[in-house]
């Protein structure tokens, strides 16, 4: 059967409708399997996600496909050298694989470690990265000589547990216990006047998360990346919301974000969270999350529940989200390999 596939490259901006109704056949088996009941992205919003040109990353697509039905997907993703990441990161690229159920253990995934090896050797990439939830992608993992470098818990919020007067109590806390420390919300993008010191702030936080094990570069994040950001959101049906908390010096001491989809009226997602290290202490964390909860309650009356990811190592935030009502739903383990690695299955016999 895999001898009957060929790999095809697919650019989303000149794709006709045959493939794009393939496509979406696929994506949604694959979304039905991977995330039974969560809702499924409108087709018209992934098509101008993938259309979108991205100035700083660079995203690779290819499709296995035959009789006009997709069988497997595969996609990369590298920075390009105008990505203020690149002197760090140009080295790592990141993938994912998706295989029809009725079509595995054919040696359809080893196929694409063809395709990988050649993207890997275009970009000058020597690691890549990808990331499974399922038992038959850590077997296939482990067999390619993947090691894995992070462990990720998806947890779920879901809204009716909330204990809310808990909430009020740590808003009122918090501003107790920074009297000169301003609470600020912003639904959408934040003011051209903030991004330079928010630009800062996130890069420091961010570099603070824990990635245990995983091969990363330095994460840089400028005013006009988070303009690109507003600029996807908006074009994808997403709704940014940021609560931060800026001290008299004009610093932001912290910072937590949501991001809420038209088209998912009944979730959210909870994304970063930080706490600048010399504001820790003072409770800005349960400040600033319980503040965004209660914002949103009230915003979006529809939601059910919200998801989150931390790494397993990050115990501050697993508490903090533990103590919110936050329950852990399940874990994905991202794994690492060498192109070198790669490239010997390439070369090997099937086994």
């Amino acid at each position: 059967m895999v001898g009957e596939l060929v790999p095809v490259r697919v650019d989303p901006v000149t794709a006709d409708r045959h493939f794009w109704h393939r496509f979406h056949e696929l994506r949604r088996a694959r979304d039905s399997e991977l995330h039974p009941g969560d809702p499924t992205d409108p087709d018209e919003i992934v098509e101008a996600h993938m259309k979108r040109a991205d100035p700083y990353d660079i995203a690779e697509y290819f499709e296995m496909s035959r009789d006009d039905r997709m069988i497997s997907w595969f996609e990369t993703q590298t920075t390009t050298p105008a990505n203020p990441e690149y002197a760090t990161n140009r080295h790592l690229i990141w993938t994912e694989a998706y295989v029809r159920k009725d079509a595995r253990r054919r040696g359809i995934a080893r196929s694409w470690l063809t395709v990988l090896d050649d993207v890997m050797a275009g970009h000058g990439c020597t690691v890549a990265g990808m990331s499974t939830t399922q038992e038959s992608g850590h077997g296939f993992l482990r067999w390619l000589g993947a090691a894995p470098k992070l462990t990720d818990i998806e947890s779920r919020l879901m809204l009716a547990d909330v204990d809310w007067p808990m909430l009020e109590r740590w808003v009122q806390e918090g501003a107790a216990g920074s009297p000169e420390t301003k609470l600020e919300i912003y639904d959408g993008p934040l003011p051209d006047e903030i991004l330079p010191e928010f630009a800062v702030r996130r890069s420091e936080l961010l570099n603070m998360i824990p990635f245990e094990d995983l091969d990363i570069g330095d994460i840089v994040v400028t005013p006009e990346r988070v303009r690109d950001v507003y600029d996807r959101a908006a074009q994808t049906g997403r709704v940014l919301h940021e609560v931060l908390t800026l001290d008299p010096d004009g610093r932001i001491s912290g910072m937590t974000d949501m991001e809420a989809h038209v088209h998912k009226p009944t979730m959210l997602a909870q994304q970063f969270t930080g706490v600048r290290p010399d504001a820790r202490g003072r409770g800005l964390g349960k400040w600033i999350k319980a503040a965004m909860l209660l914002h949103m309650r009230e915003l979006y009356p529809r939601v059910k529940w919200i998801t989150t990811e931390n790494a397993h190592s990050n115990d501050p935030m697993l508490k903090i989200n533990r103590a919110l009502g936050f329950k852990e739903f399940r874990e994905a383990v991202e794994y690492q390999v060498t192109r070198e690695q790669i490239h010997a299955k390439v070369l090997s016999p099937a086994t």
